[in-house]
């Protein structure tokens, strides 16, 4: 496992050592030591997303204070535009978003940390989505705003096609919160 840093403080994206021969391919998408070495923090969740279709939008979700919900995002089967932006205030990172294709066929994970939030749109068909969490969900800290936020400023590669009522009519992005 390879950890590479990026722009916004704490999230990585972890490059997994892949074996290959006439079977296919193997890899450790986890270990207990290893991902506590990044976060701090133990596993206690894990969900998956399914997606049918190509530019279907999810986000961007996070979850506020107390909760120190920290999420690997690894894309199982097809390939998603994903984009996490800071929103810890105290951050020197504050506001800054990262933008990575996150492909089946390359064999990574993003670790989004606690206080950012994430959103992806699918570039392709069938894309599933698996999460592990650092933090249970809490519905009273969860939290969403609009993609089309125009304090974020994100480029997004396509229009979204199928994006839920809820991400779709979401407010924007409130800063004063």
């Amino acid at each position: 496992m390879k950890i590479i840093k990026t722009k916004i403080k704490d999230l990585k994206i972890i490059k997994f050592n892949k074996i290959s021969d006439q079977r296919g391919i193997f890899y450790r998408n986890y270990c207990a030591k290893e991902f506590l070495k990044i976060t701090k923090k133990k596993i206690v969740q894990s969900n998956f997303s399914f997606n049918k279709k190509k530019y279907t939008l999810r986000g961007f979700h996070y979850q506020k204070y107390p909760s120190k919900e920290g999420k690997f995002i690894t894309c199982l089967n097809g390939k998603i535009y994903n984009v996490t932006i800071d929103l810890r205030k105290n951050s020197n990172t504050y506001l800054k978003n990262f933008c990575i294709i996150v492909d089946s066929n390359k064999y990574k994970s993003l670790y989004i940390p606690p206080g950012c939030a994430n959103a992806f749109l699918t570039m392709e068909n069938n894309t599933t989505i698996h999460y592990l969490m650092t933090d249970y969900y809490k519905p009273k800290s969860y939290e969403c705003f609009n993609y089309r936020s125009k304090e974020i400023k994100v480029q997004w590669p396509a229009k979204p096609k199928v994006i839920s009522y809820k991400d779709k009519n979401s407010k924007n992005l409130n800063l004063d919160e």
